[in-house]
């Protein structure tokens, strides 16, 4: 089954869609005989406890609502186990061995990172068709934020503070991560274009090798609005970031990317969830993507012009960052520069992938218009100039 046919087959879950109303489901909800195949295909070795393998009930327990890939918990007499499904026009197991490649350093770091299980042949991802499949342990913690939409602000300013601490402990157990960065795709981040002298040509050489991006883009004049609405911002931010050394991210550090101690607004982070947009680019980027998605409640913005960034938020966040690890003057600068355009290269990943493998014209035009635009207009207008502001007060 490809994507399009799976997208059209009338499943009627609902998922997290690109505004706050829940929406029907791309991808077909994991079934109880899929994720048991599954399972057997792990080796034996690799189950907690005893070594039998996968025998008697195997069910799915719980179906994530995230909308670009059907992921569940699974239960089995070995326990409980999070296991995602991906279109391979979405994820090719070559990215995904990356992936779980960084998952092994983070956990040989001490990071708070679940265990992806493996095949008999040491092999992490499971082919079938036109899928592939990755099994991890189910990660410690309480999911508070499992039914918020992505990229809903934190409950609160202890959880803003103890993320912020989390992700520079991540920082300092990604630096030594020495993969070189994936090429930019669906559903993809990196800073191949902000961190050009020469973003037009960054961006036309992007296009040239994504053809399902150019027509996606066909009917839009995407030069035009670099030049208005985003060229201005990367040409402060490129020199700044090209100071800077290097490493891989997080991609996506977000409320609902990170589990809790418990269910108390002072609660800390006791996992971190999903690697997929990781990627070599540079801590401070990775921390504006942080702040980016966090701080300002984007879901209201097609609603009304009076979005605010929760600038105690982005403060809370900031102190429990810089009390693990201090940005230095660079850092500082390069973070405020590309804050208004950091979403830039994931946007128009979002832009390719709602345009080419689903198909939905209504989300390929909210990805153009309403994120990759709609937020770096935003940081023009009076709120984001706010929030510019106040990073450069703190700076100062």
């Amino acid at each position: 089954m490809n994507a399009t046919s799976e997208a059209s087959s009338g499943n009627h879950r609902l998922v997290h869609g690109m505004e706050r109303a829940l929406v029907v489901a791309d991808w077909l909800a994991l079934t109880d005989d899929e994720v048991r195949a599954v399972l057997a295909r792990v080796d034996d070795a690799e189950w907690p406890g005893t070594s039998d393998g996968v025998s008697g009930d195997v069910h799915v327990t719980w179906s994530s609502p995230r909308p670009m890939s059907a992921a569940a918990l699974v239960g089995c007499a070995h326990g409980e186990f999070f296991l995602k499904r991906h279109h391979v026009s979405v994820r090719s197991p070559e990215r995904l061995r990356v992936e779980h490649a960084f998952v092994r350093h983070l956990r040989d770091r001490g990071q708070p990172v679940a265990r992806v299980l493996a095949g008999p042949g040491g092999d992490t991802v499971v082919r079938e068709g036109d899928f592939v499949y990755e099994v991890y342990e189910k990660a410690a913690g309480v999911d508070l934020y499992c039914e918020q939409p992505s990229w809903y602000p934190f409950a609160s300013l202890d959880h803003a503070r103890a993320a912020g601490r989390a992700l520079a402990r991540f920082h300092a157990a990604a630096s030594s991560f020495t993969a070189p960065a994936t090429a930019p795709g669906v559903l993809t981040n990196s800073m191949v274009v902000v961190a050009s002298s020469d973003p037009l040509t960054a961006l036309r050489r992007l296009i040239d090798t994504r053809p399902a991006l150019a027509r996606a883009l066909e009917h839009r004049d995407i030069e035009a609005d670099l030049a208005r609405y985003l060229r201005p911002a990367i040409e402060s931010a490129a020199p700044l970031l090209g100071r800077l050394t290097s490493q891989w991210g997080h991609g996506d550090w977000h409320p609902s990317n990170l589990t809790w101690t418990s269910i108390d607004s002072m609660a800390k982070v006791a996992s971190v969830l999903d690697l997929g947009l990781a990627n070599r680019t540079v801590a401070a980027h990775d921390l504006a993507l942080a702040l980016e998605r966090s701080a300002v409640d984007w879901l209201d913005l097609a609603d009304t012009d009076e979005v605010r960034a929760d600038l105690d938020a982005v403060d809370a966040l900031l102190d429990g960052y810089e009390s693990v690890r201090p940005l230095d003057e660079d850092e500082w600068a390069a973070l405020i520069a590309v804050l208004p355009v950091v979403h830039l290269e994931f946007a128009l990943s979002e832009v390719e992938y709602f345009a080419d493998v689903v198909h939905s014209v209504t989300n390929t035009a909210l990805a153009y218009d309403g994120y990759l635009i709609g937020h770096a207009r935003w940081f023009q207008e009076a709120r984001g100039t706010e929030l510019i502001g106040h990073l450069q007060r703190r700076w100062s």
